[in-house]
């Protein structure tokens, strides 16, 4: 009796064992495929969220006057760093270092500026897209920073002054990694007081072309 007990107990075994491995197959995590769907609008920020790049700029200086002084502002060229996070699929915040130049035909300026951007990208919802990214992305957004001063030709008043910003452009994308940009930006920064003309806030037209890479 108790031997064919065990005949039958040995004989469900296999039975268990093939009863538990569905059970232990669900527990298993299968990775997710990490890819741009296209009902998911945020799908680059949350695979493409940070971002480097570099800048040129090509700069036309203001004029100014007071009572006794006109001064002619130049044509001058600069580079810039650029690091920023894709908050959203539209939104961004950007750090900018500028290393600026500006000429008048009295005097020059050269500064050392450190901007943070907001920038809104004109992108296309990706439900509503005709293909699967959006090649053409324009975007606006403004900046604030200080600026660090300094002057061969004539005395500051002051060497650090706050800085604005305004921009705007159309950035090209190179699939998900690397992106081209075209844009303009008008920068002022408050007076640095200069000795040679009273109460002058220099203020540019910057024409920006650059690339940032993704990751």
């Amino acid at each position: 009796m108790k031997s064919k007990i065990i005949i039958s107990a040995l004989c469900m075994l296999p039975m268990v064992a093939n009863a538990a491995i569905p059970y232990r197959v669900e527990q298993i995590d299968m990775p997710v495929e990490q890819t741009v769907s296209g009902a998911d609008s945020q799908a680059l920020a949350r695979l493409r969220r940070f971002y480097v790049g570099g800048m040129y700029d090509f700069t036309l200086w203001n004029n100014g006057a007071d009572d006794v002084t006109h001064v002619s502002g130049k044509t001058t060229s600069s580079f810039e760093v650029v690091a920023g996070v894709r908050a959203f699929d539209i939104f961004r915040i950007e750090a900018n270092y500028i290393r600026t130049s500006a000429k008048w035909d009295a005097f020059n300026l050269t500064a050392d500026t450190a901007m943070i951007n907001a920038i809104f990208d004109a992108r296309i919802g990706n439900l509503y897209r005709l293909f699967y990214h959006q090649r053409m992305v324009p975007y606006v957004g403004v900046g604030a920073g200080v600026s660090w001063n300094s002057s061969d030709d004539t005395s500051l008043g002051h060497k650090i002054t706050p800085a604005l910003a305004a921009m705007a452009g159309l950035s090209v994308e190179l699939g998900q990694y690397f992106a081209l940009d075209f844009g303009y930006r008008y920068m002022y920064m408050f007076s640095p007081e200069f000795g040679a003309i009273s109460d002058f806030a220099p203020a540019g037209h910057q024409f920006r072309v650059g690339a940032r890479v993704h990751f």
